[in-house]
């Protein structure tokens, strides 16, 4: 399987996610290749996103840069028109990265940390996948609100997803997932540090040092792992198609998304990560 790699590389998050799945295919886990790695950042942009850069870099895979930050700013858009130009400069940027990537023919294209709205151009073109950090029906966004919507509604599960990229933000089919709990040992105690609390009010006065937030974090990113590879393995290996934007299994059957929570935590039981 052709597999091509979009991420913002904005954080140490995104770095581990391709040391994670490099790893794999080198270890035949997962029967394919990463030929090609986007970002919607460039050189100089950030110190985080130029560490990603050195990464895809050693593993020698092609990288492609393309600042949507420059594009947009480049555009001038002004407040009266704002949003008739964010629609079309959107539009615009897609088309230029299918054009930068002419050259590649992926099976599957897989967000990771990938920071943008993908349009419908975009969709069509490709068979993408998104890592979410929340349950199937969960809250959308960065993993960041992800985590202050489940304290703010004073949630008892969450979970981690892999779906279909549509025009709707994290809502496109689901392929596999896990969820954990989010109560219980050793949570509840920060819980009832927060009680009488909104996440507005901690997100201002402590932002991502509240020990709650840290907790759910630490959860979500332990089982992203196991599960992206888990679903690349699937993918690439026949056991999960995705025809015509609708995910099937090796029969030709649609499924509503592999509940994947047993095998990743059996795999977190053996110390994987």
């Amino acid at each position: 399987m052709k597999i091509g790699w979009f991420s913002t590389g904005r954080d140490e998050a995104a770095r581990h996610l391709l040391q994670v799945v490099q790893r794999s295919i080198e270890r035949d886990e997962i029967n394919g290749e990463i030929i090609f790695a986007f970002s919607n950042r460039e050189l100089g942009e950030s110190r985080e996103s130029d560490l990603f850069f050195d990464l895809v870099c050693n593993y020698h895979i092609p990288l492609i840069q393309f600042s949507s930050g420059k594009f947009k700013a480049a555009r001038d858009i002004e407040a009266e028109t704002k949003d008739k130009a964010l629609a079309q400069y959107r539009i615009e940027y897609d088309r230029e990265i299918m054009s930068r990537l002419q050259g590649f023919t992926p099976d599957l294209c897989v967000l990771a940390g990938y920071m943008l709205i993908v349009g419908n151009e975009m969709c069509s073109q490709y068979n993408m996948i998104n890592l979410h950090p929340a349950a199937p029906g969960g809250p959308t966004g960065s993993w960041q609100d992800v985590i202050w919507t489940l304290i703010e509604a004073r949630a008892g599960e969450s979970g981690v997803m892999m779906h279909l990229v549509t025009t709707e933000l994290d809502r496109g089919p689901v392929i596999t997932y896990c969820t954990f709990s989010i109560v219980g040992e050793p949570l509840d105690k920060y819980w009832q540090e927060v009680k009488n609390s909104s996440a507005v009010e901690i997100r201002n006065t402590q932002g991502e040092n509240n020990a709650l937030f840290q907790l759910i974090r630490k959860q979500e990113l332990a089982r992203e792992f196991p599960l992206i590879v888990a679903t690349l393995a699937a993918l690439s290996s026949g056991k999960i198609n995705i025809e015509h934007g609708i995910p099937i299994d090796n029969r030709g059957e649609p499924i509503s998304g592999y509940n994947l929570t047993n095998e990743v935590n059996k795999i977190l039981e053996m110390k994987w990560i």
